[in-house]
């Protein structure tokens, strides 16, 4: 120990020193509950002062000493568990010697064990009167006095273990979160798709446009990736029968951070044979709305001041007819004109490109002026074929391809395909991303030949989605940040 150690630390450490000298296992292991604190509240709390001391109810309980208030020879202490808090009372007479010496030690932060019968307090508080008094873990720090808003934001998410003890809402955004991502699966299995697991690591770029990050193995002396998506595997595994196939997959992309963006994001990624994408147009609207029943019990939510329908049906909209809704574009006949696109978007100030295509520029004016007004859930649909390397092209206009994205609050939630199945017109494109690359671009992607072989033995007609359960998370719980609905996001190192 430094001498730069707090003082609180020190004290601390030399408690657990105590325990030792005097045979008290600081960190004992062989003490469970047999209820939590809902669990009593749920069985008990219907039952007055009265009925409670004449059948004198036995419970056991364990967790972290939140509050401590010592009246010398008794002491109340509020335990927080897994499902909230208790308290307990704890008096000389009630408990053995050694126990009450043990607990004259106890400081907030440490984790404790306490058995016996539950009563009323004065204030009719329910209590568990303890009986059986252990330790279980001693704290060596002290637990912050205060530990929320914006000037605790860095630490909360680099310590989200002691977030989580001192925020109990941040805990339940969590609980959210895992309820969330259960009935995205339940639909699905519901079904017929089956979940399966693809490579993390990849030998090549490729998947979707984006900037990997890059790792070697040793042994097979091999450059890798992380994977930005999983789309060319999955899409590998309708080539061979799995008709229906789905994947709730962490996916890494080396790009910036922001906050709608981390590094290191989850994403559901569904594929099924004999679909187009609008056949999913109406499947995301059902799966999305059936999280909201089952997890909200609600179709609206209020998402930063602003209140979020998701019932009904909902817009859909082409980019074209999007940018001439919310922007003043002169006129939907020159949206395709390369030299009429740059002279609005440079009037505009847009970061307009002159060696990019007509379609990424095109897009460059609807995520610059058009994203913003989404704010209701609305599918947009025909995306310029240069955007879209893998996707299928419209058979009635070449421009564009099958394709949409769903947008709520001004963000991309989903992605969604009719799948491009002709190897031919699947290996151009790639050969169009292999020049982008030589050009500079360390987003495009990679030849992919194994995936031109499968491609060749024939993908039946496919239609493919990427759901970002982090942003919808992020609408779900109301959370400004995607580092709100992370665990461990990614921040710089500590200096």
């Amino acid at each position: 120990m430094s001498e730069n150690t707090p003082e609180q630390i020190k004290q601390r450490y030399e408690t657990r020193e105590h325990f030792l000298s005097v045979n008290v296992n600081p960190y004992k292991n062989n003490l469970a509950p047999t209820h939590f604190s809902q669990q009593i509240i749920d069985e008990f709390d219907k039952f007055d002062r009265e009925e409670l001391s004449e059948h004198e109810y036995k419970c056991s309980v364990a967790g972290r000493v939140m509050m401590l208030r010592s009246f010398g020879k008794s002491a109340f202490l509020k335990l927080r568990d897994k499902d909230g808090e208790i308290q307990i009372f704890i008096e000389k007479k009630s408990i053995s010697e050694e126990q009450f010496a043990t607990f004259k030690k106890i400081q907030v932060g440490d984790i404790v064990y306490g058995s016996g019968f539950l009563f009323r307090t004065k204030t009719n508080h329910l209590t568990v009167h303890v009986t059986d008094f252990s330790l279980l873990t001693k704290s060596l720090r002290p637990l912050p006095e205060k530990f929320h808003g914006l000037k605790d934001v860095e630490t909360r998410y680099r310590q989200r273990y002691i977030d989580l003890v001192m925020n109990p809402e941040v805990k339940k955004t969590f609980e959210m979160r895992s309820k969330i991502t259960t009935e995205l699966r339940s639909f699905l299995i519901d079904r017929q798709y089956l979940e399966v697991e693809t490579p993390m690591l990849h030998s090549i770029q490729g998947g979707t446009i984006a900037k990997p990050f890059k790792t070697h193995h040793n042994t097979l002396d091999m450059p890798l990736f992380l994977r930005i998506a999983p789309e060319l595997y999955l899409k590998r595994l309708v080539v061979g029968g799995m008709d229906r196939v789905f994947e709730i997959n962490r996916c890494f992309r080396n790009e910036g951070i922001s906050v709608k963006h981390n590094p290191e994001f989850t994403l559901l990624e569904f594929y099924q044979a004999y679909a187009t994408y609008e056949d999913l147009i109406p499947l995301t609207q059902e799966m999305i709305q059936h999280v909201c029943d089952k997890v909200l019990g609600r179709r609206n939510v209020v998402y930063q001041g602003t209140e979020i329908n998701f019932d009904g049906d909902w817009a859909v909209l082409t980019v074209e007819d999007a940018i001439m809704k919310y922007t003043d574009f002169p006129s939907k006949d020159t949206l395709r004109e390369r030299e009429s696109i740059m002279k609005y978007g440079t009037s505009k100030k847009l970061p307009m490109n002159p060696k990019s295509s007509t379609g990424d520029l095109m897009m460059v004016i609807f995520d610059e002026l058009v994203e913003e007004h989404l704010i209701e859930p609305t599918f947009i649909t025909h995306h310029p074929v240069d955007v879209s390397p893998l996707a299928r092209k419209s058979e009635t206009d070449p421009f564009v391809v099958d394709r949409f994205e769903l947008y709520i609050y001004g963000r991309e939630i989903a992605n969604a395909f009719s799948e491009l199945n002709d190897p031919v017109d699947q290996k151009e494109r790639f050969e169009k991303q292999m020049e982008e690359k030589l050009k500079g671009n360390d987003e495009a992607c990679d030849m992919d030949e194994d995936y031109i072989r499968a491609l060749e033995y024939g993908l039946p007609p496919t239609a493919g989605e990427g759901i970002g359960i982090d942003r919808l998370v992020m609408l779900f719980t109301d959370s400004a940040s995607i580092r709100d609905v992370i665990l461990f996001p990614l921040l710089k190192a500590e200096h």
